[in-house]
């Protein structure tokens, strides 16, 4: 049996891309496959589980010597089981950079595309076998798309995203802004969380001049919910950082509606990358940078000190 997983912290595409692929496996391939999580989903891919009658995958700590999987929705090892590397990974579905260091017992199938969504990738894959999903896979499909794209305002939207979104809409009968606005209610309730959960949720690791960052962001369309913890959210940074290794998390607010994030600006270090990194001034504890939306796109590709 294949296991098919995204990476750790799985968002709304870590979640249904392992579902939408091992079922494209299993039942069109004939190769059975099954998705795992590696750790909880978060608010809104619990959500995409729950309003699409999608059972949960089990979650797992780690894989064993020789056991076969699927990586999607990343080729980071940082983001993948501690053991990755002693297992038979035979296919790589991602949109992100190449990150290097994963190593495979032999040539593999690898595809990594410049679009906004691994879900996208494998409808383009499947081809003509994308008519045979049922129709909660579509729809678990068209939450990844609505979600990576942040319903196309994100900046790492393509044409060919929104062309998929709306054929799959279309097919299923739904109304992309009224589902859209379910999907970010679903992300924007983080209530239940505690601060450290919240700077873990949607986060990934770094090194960016000699400094290891955990780099996290929360997309809401409530951000005055998350800015009001941003005290105690400065105060537990201090703890996950040590916990994790690192020696600094950075939480990006991003507002959806507004199309911008605002940076905690706990200590002089993260002053320095934010006005280094962004051409901003930084004169509190908080900076709001204007149009900055995307991790992967505008976050990453900018940091340095």
């Amino acid at each position: 049996m294949i296991k098919v997983f995204g990476h750790k912290s799985p968002d709304t595409d870590s979640t249904g891309s392992p579902i939408i692929w091992a079922w494209y496996l299993s039942e069109v391939k004939g190769t059975p496959a099954t998705p795992v999580l590696l750790g909880e989903p978060n608010t809104e891919a619990a959500f995409v589980l729950k309003r699409w009658d999608l059972p949960k995958p089990a979650i797992i700590a780690d894989v064993a010597a020789g056991e076969t999987c699927v990586v999607v929705d990343t080729n980071n090892p940082a983001e993948l089981p501690a053991s990755i590397n002693e297992a038979n990974v035979v296919q790589i579905i991602d949109h992100h950079l190449l990150a290097g260091g994963l190593k495979t017992k032999g040539p593999i199938d690898i595809t990594i595309r410049p679009l906004a969504c691994t879900a996208t990738i494998m409808h383009d894959l499947m081809g003509d076998d994308a008519a045979k999903m049922p129709e909660n896979i579509k729809c678990a499909m068209l939450s990844c798309i609505l979600s990576d794209t942040l319903e196309f305002r994100s900046p790492t939207t393509t044409a060919h995203d929104r062309a998929v979104a709306e054929k799959l809409a279309t097919e299923l009968g739904i109304s992309i802004p009224d589902y859209a606005a379910e999907l970010f209610a679903a992300k924007s309730d983080v209530s239940a969380f505690s601060d450290a959960e919240l700077l873990r949720m949607d986060s990934k690791e770094y090194n960016v001049a000699g400094k290891e960052l955990r780099v996290s962001v929360l997309e809401t369309t409530s951000p005055q919910m998350v800015l009001d913890r941003k005290d105690s959210l400065m105060a537990s940074m201090v703890d996950v950082a040590k916990e994790d290794g690192a020696d600094q998390v950075l939480l990006f607010v991003v507002d959806i509606l507004k199309e911008e994030a605002t940076l905690l600006v706990p200590n002089d270090l993260v002053k320095q990358f934010a006005e280094a990194s962004f051409g901003a001034k930084v004169t509190g504890d908080t900076v709001v940078l204007p149009g900055v939306m995307s991790r992967k796109k505008q976050i990453i590709p900018a940091l340095k000190l």
